[in-house]
């Protein structure tokens, strides 16, 4: 079994005869073409660069002079109107859903504890990135990783745990769950987000 989100999405990739030239990093969707969402901005570019012959963008003659006489190191990220890779949708997810989790009511009503997992369920079906949206999917189906939505204490804490998945899956540091309101919601008591 697959240890990483990108060792899992290599074995759902789709088939890859007929696509030749498509660089490790790079997901193919399932309509067979590469997914700009599943991929982070260094390896899109790297497919497109290998595709079009050119090494690297440019945004003036001045900059393609000054480049001339060294190599253009890889962009690791997008300019801010170019369309989200995979690295940027998770940022921005993760923003919203933790500031979700945090602005959550203390102890919420049936009502809204239902609407909260139907749209987690709706959000894990729908997410852009489709093998990250596969892989949450798993994780919320497995025994103990069922939302928890009764109310904002342990939603806040299911949500840094989920976070804490997929940092595991991706080797990044993990966060203390017991902190996620001060990271969250209150901010830190040094006062320095206020």
């Amino acid at each position: 079994m697959a240890d990483t989100v990108s060792e899992r999405a290599k074995e759902r990739r789709p088939e890859m005869s007929g696509h030749k030239g498509i660089p490790k990093g790079v997901v193919l969707g399932k309509d067979g073409k590469p997914c700009r969402t599943c991929a982070s901005f260094r390896d899109w570019a790297a497919m497109t660069r290998k595709n079009t012959g050119s090494t690297a963008p440019t945004t003036s003659s001045a900059a393609a002079a000054a480049g001339a006489a060294t190599a253009t190191p890889p962009i690791d990220k997008p300019p801010e109107d170019c369309p989200a890779d995979v690295e940027t949708l998770g940022r921005g997810t993760w923003t919203f859903l933790h500031t979700l989790s945090a602005t959550y009511p203390s102890h919420a009503t049936p009502n809204q504890q239902s609407d909260m997992r139907a749209f987690l369920m709706l959000f894990a079906k729908l997410y852009p990135c489709w093998n990250c949206a596969q892989d949450f999917q798993a994780w919320m189906q497995k025994g103990g990783n069922e939302p928890r939505v009764r109310g904002r204490g342990e939603f806040g804490t299911w949500m840094c745990e989920a976070h804490n998945e997929v940092n595991r899956k991706l080797g990044k540091k993990e966060f203390d769950c017991r902190r996620w309101e001060e990271r969250w919601r209150t901010g830190w008591g040094d006062g320095r987000c206020d």
